[in-house]
């Protein structure tokens, strides 16, 4: 369900071309989906907790069936909007997933179990990435793009069907309240970040909605503080690993993305009007330059799992941002040949999928059972804003100040730009992850658990 995230954003100009609206309109078919996940997914996560994961995971592969469906036979804007809202309920199947393996596993298998999970993310996002540049080749119909939404959430329905039922793990009821409030508060955050450009990043737009926000979180927060069963416990926002979790993965997410795309748009510049660039298509930036990243995941993710299971969650945490570090900082400096730009892209990705394995392990470390959907979900939320944020960033960075010409074309230093910041990002969350979590020994492992491990990881392979 992650390659959901990733579909549309290469074909935004093929969507505006087809329905004849403006750039701005065209891109809110990304900025809807990515609004809606923010409400969506800790009201997911909390019901998980009350009812159950199953009939939970169920309705939402529902819901996001109809949206594919939907998305795939309309040429109407307002109907593409309403599938695309729809589809961001699949943003919420990741906490849901978590609980259930927390549910159904034994102690032994679960670290490694949630990472392999969670560093598939990374991978089905760049799955779908390169699906799109290869539905796409010849100037394809993106309505394919749904209709393999549409496939791949009927395959999961099938699955989730198989799953054993179970009763929730929490009481209480749904905190509607905090629900509306968050879920604003979010929505005031990410509309001016995906906006910002097209607005003004000193408008009074988008200071407006980020003041805002900022005014209906802290009511959020003073309001969790007082009811009986609140949304997201307010020890989620303040106790250190869970804030230090969180903020890992807003900069794994500003990562993904700002590599993705920063990637795409610098292979696809035509060398001989820039200087740099390769000039390759859409299909060629996908399977050239993307691919490699995103199939490298299929060993990264058991891969990181093992990492969790041997050496604990902030040991690798750390190594993820070393390892993306590594890959920004490369593509700095080396960026005019093919093997420097898939060798980067490769490191950046492999860090992000190292980071995802650890980050579950982290979060129930530290919550109850009950908590495991909503904590997840919180730290789902801190992605997508990363996504957001990187996504933003990558877009104002290479539309500012262009090459004079017919088409307008970012200069070389501002893709060096994003990848500099990149860099200084991942050296920031491996100092704050070495720093702020707390010291953790070395586990020994017991026979049973290094076979566990070597199957989980066969099976992770095996899957692919």
């Amino acid at each position: 369900m992650s390659a959901l995230q990733t579909l549309v954003v290469p074909v935004v100009a093929n969507i505006q071309a087809d329905l004849g609206v403006s750039t701005s309109a065209a891109s809110w078919v990304v900025t809807a989906n990515l609004l809606a996940a923010a409400v969506f997914t800790p009201m997911l996560g909390r019901l998980g907790d009350l009812y159950g994961r199953r009939p939970v995971m169920l309705g939402v592969l529902t819901v996001v069936l109809l949206g594919s469906v939907l998305a795939a036979t309309t040429s109407s804007l307002p109907l593409l909007l309403a599938g695309r809202v729809a589809q961001a309920a699949s943003f919420g199947l990741f906490p849901l997933a978590i609980g259930m393996l927390r549910e159904e596993l034994d102690p032994k298998r679960l670290t490694g179990a949630m990472a392999l999970v969670s560093g598939m993310l990374s991978v089905g996002a760049g799955f779908g990435l390169v699906v799109t540049g290869l539905l796409m080749r010849h100037g394809g119909d993106y309505h394919r793009l749904f209709w393999l939404a549409t496939a791949l959430t009927a395959i999961g329905m099938a699955g989730v069907w198989l799953l054993p039922r179970r009763a929730g793990a929490a009481t209480g009821s749904l905190d509607w309240t905090g629900a509306a409030l968050l879920g604003l508060g979010l929505v005031l955050l990410i509309l001016p970040l995906e906006e910002g450009n097209g607005w003004g990043w000193g408008s009074a737009r988008v200071l407006g909605s980020l003041a805002g926000a900022v005014v209906v979180l802290t009511a959020f927060v003073l309001f969790e503080r007082r009811t009986t069963h609140p949304l997201i416990s307010t020890r989620m926002l303040t106790h250190r690993p869970l804030v230090v979790a969180n903020a890992t993965g807003l900069f794994l997410g500003f990562s993904m993305f700002a590599v993705f795309l920063s990637v795409s748009a610098l292979v696809q510049t035509p060398h001989d009007i820039a200087g740099y660039g390769f000039g390759a298509s859409m299909l060629a930036a996908s399977l050239v330059y993307l691919l490699p990243g995103t199939a490298g995941g299929v060993i990264s993710a058991p891969l990181g799992g093992r990492l969790v299971v041997r050496f604990g969650a902030k040991s690798t945490l750390v190594v993820a941002a070393a390892v993306a570090g590594a890959g920004f900082a490369m593509l700095t400096v080396l960026h005019s040949a093919t093997w420097e730009i898939i060798v980067g892209a490769l490191m950046v990705n492999t860090g992000v999928t190292f980071g995802y394995a650890a980050l579950p392990a982290l979060l129930i470390a530290h919550v109850d059972p009950a908590e495991t959907g909503i904590a997840n979900s919180v730290n789902s939320i801190s992605r997508s804003i990363g996504m957001s944020l990187g996504t933003a960033f990558v877009v104002t960075m290479v539309t500012r100040n262009p090459i004079p010409g017919p088409v307008p074309l970012p200069h070389e230093s501002q893709f060096v730009a994003v990848f500099v910041t990149g860099a200084i990002l991942a050296a920031i969350a491996a100092v704050m992850v070495g720093l702020a979590l707390p010291r953790a020994r070395r586990p020994e492992l017991t026979v049973p658990e290094v076979e566990a491990d070597e199957v989980l990881g066969a099976a992770g392979l095996a899957s692919r």
